[in-house]
């Protein structure tokens, strides 16, 4: 494979799979054995979109739809915890997933929730994930083919997963306040960030920048050098881990998928997000309204 350009979009290889894939690339994929797709839509409350009903409706041949909605450790303190290994394999299970299977994770959100899934796979050691460049949507504007009803059920052996390496916990993030080794990145829009809107503030000392930011308008991740560019506007540099935030921890995913396709591992997800952080009384915030 030749090494891309500049403006090329980032191959991240996984054998024969890139961690971003094009529809083009998935169509000429479809029906190969070792190939799972996984629709990972999500929608906001005030959406008011049922996930599983529009799969039902409409989706790309072959996908199964991978329910992020019970993919939370109810157990857990922290809201919309990420899934406990367990859970997070049997999960994979039910859909067929197993240790050889190459997948593809695709949405239709408007908080691009395929980027959620890719982060939990990787987070967990699985990374022979990949996902569509544009989602379903530039599928459907290419005219390709889509289904319809739910798939046939199949089942896989789970696999063992471990606990995930990538996650930081409240008291990790209270730590970095004092030793500021980690930058940390907020993905919520600028309102929101500033404290302009009711359930606004930041965490002291974070970097903002709103995950539309990282798109074209056709819904397309931005080459690597753009997304660097947008990184650097918003006070990221280059040798020093980051830490991404959001809201309840999915946005948050866009912003390390793109970390990723600039070519950085030194990132990590803060499990607990803006939800967590910002209902303790005791967290200092940054913001009009803190």
């Amino acid at each position: 494979m030749q090494a891309p350009s500049t403006r090329a979009k980032r191959r991240v290889s996984l054998g024969d799979m890139d961690s971003l894939v094009s529809t083009s690339w998935l169509a000429s994929e479809l029906g190969s054995p070792d190939l799972v797709i996984l629709d990972a839509s999500l929608h906001l409350p005030a959406a008011a979109r049922d996930a599983a009903a529009e799969f039902a409706e409409s989706h790309i041949p072959g996908a199964r739809f991978f329910d992020l909605t019970q993919l939370t450790d109810k157990t857990s303190d922290v809201p919309a915890a990420h899934p406990r290994p367990e859970q997070l394999a049997q999960a994979l299970a039910a859909l067929g997933v197993t240790a050889n299977s190459r997948i593809v994770i695709y949405d239709d959100s408007m908080v691009k929730t395929a980027a959620r899934a890719w982060f939990l796979l990787h987070a967990h050691g699985i990374e022979n994930a990949a996902i569509l460049d544009g989602g379903i949507a530039k599928w459907r504007s290419e005219g390709r083919a889509v289904e319809n009803g739910m798939p046939a059920p199949v089942t896989a052996e789970p696999m063992t997963l471990t606990a995930p390496t990538r996650i930081r916990y409240k008291a990790e993030m209270l730590a970095n306040l004092d030793s500021g080794e980690a930058q940390i990145l907020d993905a919520r829009d600028a309102a929101r960030f500033a404290g302009e809107v009711a359930d606004g503030g930041h965490i002291p000392g974070s970097c903002n920048l709103p995950f539309p930011k990282l798109f074209n308008a056709d819904g397309t991740y931005k080459v690597p050098v753009d997304l660097s560019t947008e990184l650097e506007a918003a006070g990221i540099t280059a040798g020093k881990p980051v830490t991404a935030t959001c809201g309840s921890g999915v946005t948050a995913c866009v912003l390390l998928f793109a970390l990723h396709l600039t070519g950085r591992s030194d990132t990590a997800l803060y499990d607990g997000s803006w939800s967590e952080w910002g209902s303790d009384p005791a967290t200092p915030k940054g913001g009009k309204k803190a």
